[in-house]
């Protein structure tokens, strides 16, 4: 496979010849000056517990953030493919597989999608979207050929194992590409008109476009750093379910991203207010508060 361009090193770079040591640490001091820079830019501050080793993949995993700008070149040779060979090494319920994916090049066809979609500039830019679909069709296909019942099909639990395979997949493929050096958005807004999207791209009943994701070499003049995420305590729970509004995390994040929007030259708002706005109405859903009928209409029971 060719090599990625060196100007998207930048964005997932990898820099430690401390990482052949297998020693372990302790505290802060000692630990590896990779690990403390990266998770300093993830929570803007050092967790309590800081890690006692650190490797190439961590630093991969911890430098993720969304690319919206791109070059206008093709991906490297390859890439595409070793991607996906990383999405089939994702995790899949029964080994059912039930997945696919429609790599979507032709300008013209990226354009119809992307008018049904919030017309964003990283569709327009990519080289690559890449359409993940939640794909029944091809296990039902497989019964019938075989003259068996496929009942199972028709409830929520098995479009919601096919969902969630169709992620496990996207997010092994998306860190793939980020350790070639390339750059990619996820967008829900495929969402918005999934029939329409379905029409595009062919689609048979019982197959769900869940999310599309723009692919390239980052543009380095547009770089974006990485976003900040809630202190680990709102998050992880040990043993047992405690209350997630945490007054004082809040606070801190939304001071947080407050700091890195002004750095970033966006507009400074809150991230509780943000999060208000985006489910404070069936509006604000853009379409999908539709989804329930929209996913009968491509075929899927649901029971």
């Amino acid at each position: 496979m060719s090599s990625s361009p060196d100007t998207t090193r930048a964005f997932y770079s990898h820099p430690s010849d401390a990482h052949a040591s297998n020693s372990l640490f302790s505290d802060s001091d000692s630990l590896f000056p990779d690990a403390r820079a990266h998770l300093q830019r993830r929570y803007r501050e050092l967790p309590d517990q800081l890690p006692a080793d650190w490797n190439d993949t961590l630093d991969t995993l911890l430098s993720h953030r969304s690319v919206r700008s791109y070059l206008n070149q093709p991906l490297p040779k390859g890439a595409l493919e070793t991607a996906i060979a990383a999405a089939q090494s994702a995790p899949s319920s029964s080994n059912l597989q039930a997945w696919s994916v429609i790599a979507v090049t032709d300008t013209d066809r990226k354009a119809r999608i992307n008018a049904v979609s919030g017309s964003q500039r990283q569709i327009s830019e990519a080289p690559l979207l890449l359409v993940w679909l939640a794909d029944l069709s091809r296990l039902r296909g497989i019964a019938d050929s075989r003259s068996h019942t496929a009942d199972g099909l028709d409830y929520l639990e098995t479009f919601l194992l096919a969902v969630i395979d169709a992620a496990l997949a996207a997010q092994n493929a998306v860190t793939a590409f980020n350790s070639l050096g390339l750059g990619s958005c996820y967008i829900g807004a495929i969402r918005n008109n999934p029939t329409t999207v379905a029409a595009e791209l062919g689609l048979p009943p019982e197959v769900f476009p869940v999310f599309g994701l723009t692919v390239g070499v980052p543009d380095p003049a547009r770089a974006t750093d990485v976003k900040p995420r809630l202190p680990q305590s709102s998050v992880l729970h040990r043993e047992q379910y405690e209350s997630s509004v945490r007054p004082d995390d809040l606070a801190r994040y939304d001071s947080t991203l407050r700091d890195f929007q002004i750095e970033q030259s966006l507009p400074a708002i809150d991230w509780t207010q943000q999060l208000s706005q985006r489910i404070g109405t069936a509006a604000a859903l853009k379409g999908r508060d539709r989804l329930g009928e929209v996913l009968k209409e491509l075929g899927f029971k649901l029971k």
